[in-house]
């Protein structure tokens, strides 16, 4: 006599009734979780606008500004591994409401910022209240997407960076314009306005976001059966490792961490310098955000279309290491450009190349990782990587203070870019993503669902 486990459906499904699954899950979560990342994002680098005002007004030179800027990694760093750990133990519904609403208030919080120390402490509290939100979305895909879906579906969700980028720059240029309103600075308005939408979106949150399948009464029995059954199905095919130190040692978790911090130093240095890199050509702020939004339009369409090809050839390692040399070229091309047109065509390469880079970059570590396993490995990934995010904007900024100039900083993170292309292609020649395949004990079955009696 047979036993299956309860609640999950065995029975094989057509084609049609999994991509209405899909679609269904798709249209349910990913809107929702691009509008959180959308606002994220905004309030973690509309300081490359402010700076366009601020850095006059509270005497910051070209490397505080570039120093206070990376701090924030250093916050999110610290607090990104316990951060995920808490999300999977109590739940991404409770702890991503806390970490938007801890993050809006110290956002909004920068327009009391009145110099260069002051400036420092927000900034790293700044990352270390967004902690954990990022890597808990990744984490939060993986419960619900089956793992031939996540680069495209990890595409849509990460299509809100450029986008934000797209909207977000006008709107911050229009803002500087408030100057003097109320008696408060253009940029103070900045802080203040863009951190709002943080702070009401966090008891949304508390009411719209499902924490697990099981959990999803907007989903038919049979739906809920066949995505629990399939999602139970990849993650018996993960090996066990007995503890979490082995989790946060194993070479694969390491390699990706370094592969990140080579995009992260490409994203974040557009996306704090960009502004100023525009205005350097005699752009006056309005026109600067306009301007800035162009590259971004790009690279949303490029992602998701390279996601997709990732996707429909099961194929991760190139198509993250050819994107990362493309954001290096579009890098070495901004450090040579002369004239407004160069400067903007670069952009759009070095945006196109690091958007692109990130969603199949997300799909490697799902393949090898589960549980809790899951979640300390893709929190160390994201916060050792997003240390690129401190390193390039303050090696941009102090090089600039030394030699005037954007040429030396631009080439450095171009550097970065080509390790992390190398590091991703040296995986593919170490063994394939699958093996080391770890996970945390006890949660998983083993390979057979049936017992014989």
């Amino acid at each position: 006599m047979n036993f299956r486990k309860p609640g999950v459906s065995h029975m094989p499904r057509s084609s049609s009734f999994e991509a209405d699954v899909i679609r269904k899950l798709t249209i349910r979560i990913v809107p929702f979780i691009m509008l959180l990342y959308f606002i994220a994002y905004l309030d973690r680098v509309n300081i490359g606008f402010a700076s366009l005002t601020m850095n006059q007004d509270i005497q910051l030179s070209n490397a505080a500004y570039g120093l206070g800027a990376g701090l924030f990694f250093i916050g999110y760093f610290l607090f990104e591994v316990p951060s995920n750990l808490i999300l999977h133990r109590i739940g991404a519904r409770i702890w991503i409401a806390r970490i938007m609403f801890t993050w809006g208030v110290i956002s909004a919080l920068m327009a009391v910022v009145q110099g260069p120390v002051g400036f420092y402490i927000l900034r790293f509290l700044l990352g270390a209240a967004e902690a954990g939100f990022f890597p808990g979305i990744i984490l939060y895909l993986s419960y619900w997407f089956p793992a031939r879906s996540r680069a495209g579906i990890t595409a849509m969700f990460m299509a809100a960076v450029p986008i934000s980028t797209a909207l977000g720059s006008p709107i911050s240029g229009a803002l500087l314009l408030m100057d003097g309103i109320l008696g408060l600075h253009g940029w103070q308005w900045l802080f203040i306005i863009e951190a709002l939408p943080a702070i009401l979106l966090s008891f949304v949150v508390l009411k719209f976001l499902t924490d697990r399948p099981e959990k999803a009464d907007w989903l038919a029995t049979d739906e809920k059966d066949w995505l629990i059954g399939k999602l139970n199905e990849e993650s018996r095919d993960i090996k066990e490792s007995p503890t979490l130190l082995k989790t946060l040692s194993n070479p694969k978790i390491l390699a990706l961490s370094l592969v990140y911090f080579g995009t992260s130093a490409g994203l974040y240095t557009i996306g704090i310098w960009a502004p100023q890199i525009i205005a350097a050509q005699g752009v006056d702020p309005l026109a600067t955000g306009f301007l800035n939004a162009v590259p971004a339009v790009f690279a949303v369409i490029c992602m998701i279309l390279w996601a997709r090809h990732s996707d429909s050839t099961n194929e991760r390692h190139w198509h993250v290491a050819l994107a990362c040399l493309l954001a290096a070229t579009g890098l070495v091309l901004a450090a040579l450009s002369t004239s407004l047109a160069a400067v903007i065509a670069a952009l759009i390469l070095v945006n196109i190349g690091v958007s692109s880079s990130k969603p199949p970059l997300w799909s490697l570590p799902t393949l090898f990782l589960s549980g809790s396993a899951a979640a300390a490995g893709i929190a160390t990934i994201n916060s050792i990587g997003n240390l690129g995010g401190f390193v390039g904007p303050t090696l941009i900024g102090w090089i600039r203070d030394e030699t005037g100039g954007f040429e030396g900083g631009l080439f450095s993170v171009a550097a970065l870019l080509t390790v992390s292309a190398v590091l991703v292609l040296f995986q593919v020649r170490t063994g394939n993503s699958r093996t080391e395949q770890i996970h945390e004990p006890g949660l998983q079955t083993s390979s057979e669902e049936v017992t014989n009696a």
